[in-house]
């Protein structure tokens, strides 16, 4: 009984610490200078990108893709630059935390 108390105490406490690791991730990634969580700055917030690809089967895949080659048309007019400086690791952990909002 213990195992299950421990392993909840320790999600509990380490979901905070990933978001705040996926946020300071955003930023060091040059994220923010576009993006936003709650509102649209030069391209969609972070809740809407979750929201439009909440339902579809390969969102995980489209949004690694979209982070790490850009893309154009998706959300209008402004392309989004390609990220190849940033590790697919870290794009990974950025598509977990953008489709976890």
């Amino acid at each position: 009984m213990k195992t299950p108390v421990i392993t909840l105490t320790l999600i509990c406490f380490a979901l905070p610490l990933w978001s705040q690791a996926s946020e300071e991730l955003a930023t060091a990634s040059n994220c923010l200078a576009c993006h936003k969580a709650d509102a649209p700055l030069v391209g969609p917030s972070y809740q809407d990108i979750a929201a439009k690809y909440k339902d579809q089967d390969r969102a995980g895949e489209v949004l690694f893709e979209s982070i790490k080659n850009g893309s154009s048309g998706t959300w209008g007019a402004i392309p989004m630059p390609a990220n190849a400086a940033v590790s697919d690791e870290d794009i990974k952990t950025l598509v977990d935390w953008i489709l976890a909002m």
